[in-house]
């Protein structure tokens, strides 16, 4: 409508000027026409509004002249050419502004939408964010600082950032906002911010400055994350870890690992005393092998199908630098962290722990030797009353009577002695059952018979108490005390070939045996292993039948004979 209406007025003006004979003014005046044309509406109107203005034009010189002069057409064909140009000029000018102006919308919507994402992940952020001016005063904070701190986002425009924070942290922070605007390094920190109750909280404070123009701003972006949990879960690992080096400490044990794939062993610096080695951050496994026995070597071996529920326990010993001997247990498991599998564990020296227990083992063994002695002794008188009893006087002849008695009771001595006395070597089975027989052997009817079997010095000592308690039980209750009656003691191989594992003996009583009472009680059954296990050996086994008794052992090869 304005430019048609602008068209009207255009062609009243044109044919007024023709009218007046101002044939000049009349193109002129059709430009503004063309211009408001293309403009408002587009090219096809300027297109079209150059040919009414140009027609108008003409027949307003022929009706009010009578006729078109040759300057009138020259006038109208540069008022077309004109005409086209302006309209065709106008229109690329309005097609490259419609552009334009569409690029600039789409950039405008483009940063609106990001500022809106950015806006909706700044509220929305799991931890708060907050931007602080040159004064160190917070600007904007999004909705988890205000959670965080207990104010509402409009306590804390333009609230300085360094009340936040306790006083006892503050200097800090202070240094930093002071230091913003001058370094691109970010601020890191933990402090105990406060919350608008007065009450403290664990917090990560990150500051950093941004670029404005390519120049570093004085303001900073603070980044605020609660940490007050994981404090906690570490403060308490801390305190766990002490309590763990406390108890390492207090048991003197080092802790070890080893990595199975690279050989690599590390451990704490009491694993590294305990071996004897100088502290060092890590060794490979082939370089213990200079501390370790060879003879234990081969026990540090993981073995290759194991699995995380096998537990891993050796004791090694260990040759320090002096010289001497320690003893070292390992104990760990097998454990797989990512891609490594690597074994785990604690150390300790056993050395002082061994020694206590051998010399336990010896101070028990030799209390029993004691009390064996003393139940020796014991029945030693019961077995000088059998001899005298034994011995007969021959024809009345006292002196005679006297020689034989002494005889049996020097016998008799030797057997005690040698039982009693550590060998220094072997001692044959065969001379510790017929040591023990000698008194009685031609007074009683006697049968040993078995093949010759060494036994060493501790064992020929523990099976000599056996061989005793059982002769000693013969002269109380048995053949050797009774004037008749057959003993026959026996020992073989279990089976016919020499190196089989065990040694059979047997005690056979036959022909005459007393009732006893309370069997199975006293040193003697002990002695035996009548309820228990025997001194030496294994399978005891004790018959007391009608007239006789029968006393069997297996005694092992490798233990008699070691």
């Amino acid at each position: 409508m304005a430019s048609m209406l602008v068209l009207i007025v255009t062609v009243i003006f044109e044919i007024s000027n023709l009218a007046l004979a101002e044939t000049e003014a009349t193109f002129i005046s059709s430009i503004p026409a063309i211009i408001v044309s293309v403009y408002l509406v587009g090219r096809n109107a300027a297109i079209t509004a150059t040919f009414v203005t140009a027609a108008a034009g003409l027949g307003a010189a022929r009706i009010l002249r009578g006729e078109v002069s040759v300057e009138d057409w020259l006038r109208a064909i540069f008022l077309l050419v004109s005409g086209f140009m302006i309209a065709f000029m106008f229109h690329r000018l309005r097609q490259d502004l419609s552009a334009a102006l569409e690029i600039a919308e789409d950039r405008l919507s483009a940063v609106e939408a990001t500022e809106s994402r950015f806006r909706s992940v700044f509220e929305r952020a799991a931890i708060g964010f907050a931007n602080t001016n040159d004064k160190g005063e917070l600007l904007q904070s999004n909705r988890r600082l205000c959670e965080l701190t207990g104010y509402s986002e409009a306590d804390l425009a333009h609230f300085p950032l360094a009340r936040l924070v306790h006083p006892d942290d503050r200097d800090s922070v202070v240094e930093a906002l002071a230091d913003q605007g001058k370094s691109t390094t970010p601020f890191d920190v933990e402090v105990r911010l406060l919350r608008k109750d007065g009450s403290t909280f664990w917090a990560r404070l990150n500051l950093s400055s941004y670029r404005s123009d390519g120049l570093l701003s004085e303001s900073a972006i603070a980044v605020v994350d609660d940490i007050s949990e994981r404090r906690t879960a570490r403060e308490a690992i801390r305190v766990q870890k002490e309590r763990l080096d406390l108890a390492l400490s207090a048991g003197r044990l080092g802790t070890w690992q080893i990595d199975l794939k690279s050989g690599m062993v590390t451990g704490s610096d009491k694993f590294w005393e305990i071996l004897g080695l100088p502290r060092a951050n890590g060794r490979q496994m082939e370089e213990l092998a200079a501390v370790v026995h060879p003879a234990d070597w081969p026990k540090l071996a993981v073995p290759k199908e194991s699995d995380l529920s096998t537990n891993y326990d050796v004791e090694i010993r260990v040759r320090r630098s002096d010289g001497s001997v320690r003893w070292v247990v390992l104990r760990g498991r097998e454990e797989r962290y990512h891609d490594q599998q690597l074994l785990i564990g604690v150390a300790a020296d056993l050395t002082e722990r061994r020694q206590t227990t051998l010399l336990r083992a010896t101070v028990r063994r030799r209390e029993r030797i004691l009390i064996e002695q003393r139940h020796r002794f014991s029945n030693l008188f019961s077995v000088v009353t059998a001899l005298v009893k034994m011995v007969e006087v021959p024809g009345g002849n006292v002196a005679k009577f006297k020689d034989d008695l002494v005889d049996r009771i020097r016998a008799l001595e030797v057997t005690h002695t040698m039982i009693s006395r550590r060998a220094a070597s072997s001692v044959p089975l065969r001379d510790l059952v017929l040591q023990e027989l000698s008194p009685y052997l031609e007074t009683r009817k006697i049968k040993t018979d078995g093949p010759d079997v060494l036994m060493s010095s501790g064992a020929a000592e523990t099976f000599g108490m056996i061989v005793h308690e059982l002769a000693t039980n013969s002269v109380k209750h048995g053949v050797i005390g009774a004037p008749r009656g057959r003993l026959e003691v026996r020992w073989a191989y279990a089976s016919d070939e020499a190196e089989s594992d065990d040694v059979v003996f047997d005690w056979i009583e036959s022909g005459s045996r007393r009732k006893t009472k309370n069997i199975g009680h006293g040193m003697g059954s002990m002695i035996l292993g009548v309820n228990t296990a025997p001194l030496i050996g294994h399978s005891s086994k004790l018959e007391i039948f009608d007239g006789g008794l029968r006393y069997s052992l297996r005694l092992p090869r490798r233990e008699i004979e070691s």
